[in-house]
């Protein structure tokens, strides 16, 4: 059995929770994939996967056994990374992270650059809204909207993300414009449910003392551009960053509400495990960002 082979086909296996798609990402047959599996089970003596017709899940052995192979995989790659640093090529397979609004709207469209420029990074790129684990579910970077307080992972700024509040001509002509935060109590707003507390609007006034408002409203929802659709067809007023109204700013079809009283920027981040020496899969991906949206992206040029 050539165990590192089958470590790799156990790693696949426990990530994708399937043996059909680790296959296809390995480039090997299903059947090949699941006797290296099997193998490795019967190596160890024990079952490393709970197998029924609808799911395949790691046992806690398996949970366990991923924990340490995964790592130990890491470390073999960052070894045969060391030495092609000297050659200075980024090569291998590059898992990143990112939320589904941003990866959708900027991110995947300067994928195909990114790999033009690097023509040996393979590119797997997974897009949620939920806090991931980089190093348990191994992902090389992530992107992410705010600095994380995990002084293990190394933050680095790749453009400034301001919050919005806006609404459509249509709704303002019907339903008035918002003078001050507290204006809000009588409007329809339009409530992003993966926020730790959705009601809950942060404003401040010039001067800087917070001034917080409980916003109200019929619809709430988990997407933002749910959200931004219902704020298109006047439905209420709503508070998404600027890269994902920046256009609909820019052509009116959406109008900026109370911008003097919205809080300072947060920032658009790059995450990664903090290592000794940063792979060059990695580092050319985040310097290509860096570059390519900076302190003056694109969607914040109109307003």
């Amino acid at each position: 059995m050539d165990r590192l082979a089958a470590m790799q086909a156990f790693v696949r296996v426990a990530e994708t929770r399937s043996f059909s798609e680790a296959a296809r990402r390995l480039r090997v047959s299903k059947s090949v994939l699941s006797r290296q599996v099997a193998a490795l089970e019967a190596e160890l003596g024990a079952r490393l996967f709970h197998r029924t017709t609808r799911a395949l899940t790691p046992t806690e052995i398996g949970q366990a056994y991923y924990a340490r192979v995964s790592r130990i995989l890491a470390d073999i790659e960052e070894a045969e990374q060391s030495i092609g640093r000297l050659q200075g090529a980024p090569r291998g397979r590059l898992k990143i992270n990112a939320p589904m609004s941003f990866g959708y709207l900027h991110l995947a469209p300067a994928l195909p650059d990114f790999m033009a420029e690097n023509p040996e990074v393979e590119v797997d790129i997974v897009m949620n809204d939920r806090t991931v684990d980089l190093i348990e579910e191994g992902f090389d970077v992530a992107v992410r909207i705010g600095r994380l307080a995990d002084s293990s992972l190394v933050a680095r700024r790749l453009a400034p993300m301001r919050l919005v509040v806006c609404a459509s001509p249509a709704y303002l002509a019907e339903r008035g414009v918002p003078a001050t935060p507290a204006d809000l109590k009588g409007h329809c707003c339009l409530l992003y449910s993966n926020e730790p507390t959705p009601e809950e609007w942060r404003f401040a006034t010039p001067e800087g003392t917070p001034w917080p408002v409980t916003a109200k409203g019929r619809l709430c929802a988990n997407n933002g551009d749910a959200l931004r659709l219902a704020a298109l067809k006047g439905m209420g007023v709503v508070r998404l960053p600027s890269f994902m109204v920046g256009r609909d700013l820019q052509s009116g079809t959406l109008v900026s509400l109370l911008s003097e009283y919205v809080p300072q920027e947060s920032g658009l981040y790059a995450i990664y495990p903090e290592a000794r020496h940063l792979s060059p899969k990695v580092r050319a991906f985040v310097d290509f960002l860096a570059q390519r949206f900076g302190p003056h992206p694109y969607w914040d040029l109109v307003e």
